[in-house]
């Protein structure tokens, strides 16, 4: 099996700073992105930022110039680095592999972190 836990997650003040690791364990075969999605209540769940192998990024409108994404191959660790926080970046974040695991080595799979809150309040 994959793992995923996330940390970083908690309350900030409008305009503040958070940011949110992902540590990647288990049985991975390869990785071919990682990445973080939100989920606010009564919301779909929704793509925040995605980074792949290659170093590619891609994010969200709403995110982009505020959120960075970033990996450490070696560890399977992603980041994300919230800047300018604001009320409506609250919600669930959920870290996200793109990969295989080394029981079905021909078979890409998605897994998830349990995800972590993320409030955004004064």
């Amino acid at each position: 099996q994959v793992q995923l836990v996330e940390s970083g997650g908690g309350l900030v003040q409008p305009g503040g700073s958070l940011r949110l690791s992902c540590a990647a364990s288990g049985s991975i075969f390869s990785i071919n992105a990682m990445g973080w999605y939100r989920q606010a209540p009564g919301k779909q769940r929704e793509l925040v930022a995605r980074i792949t192998n290659g170093g590619s990024t891609n994010y969200a409108d709403s995110v982009k110039g505020r959120f960075t994404v970033s990996r450490d191959n070696a560890k399977n660790t992603v980041f994300l680095q919230m800047n300018s926080l604001r009320p409506e970046d609250t919600a669930v974040y959920y870290c996200n592999l793109e990969g295989r695991e080394r029981s079905r080595p021909f078979n890409d799979g998605a897994y998830w972190g349990q995800g972590t809150q993320v409030t955004v309040s004064s």
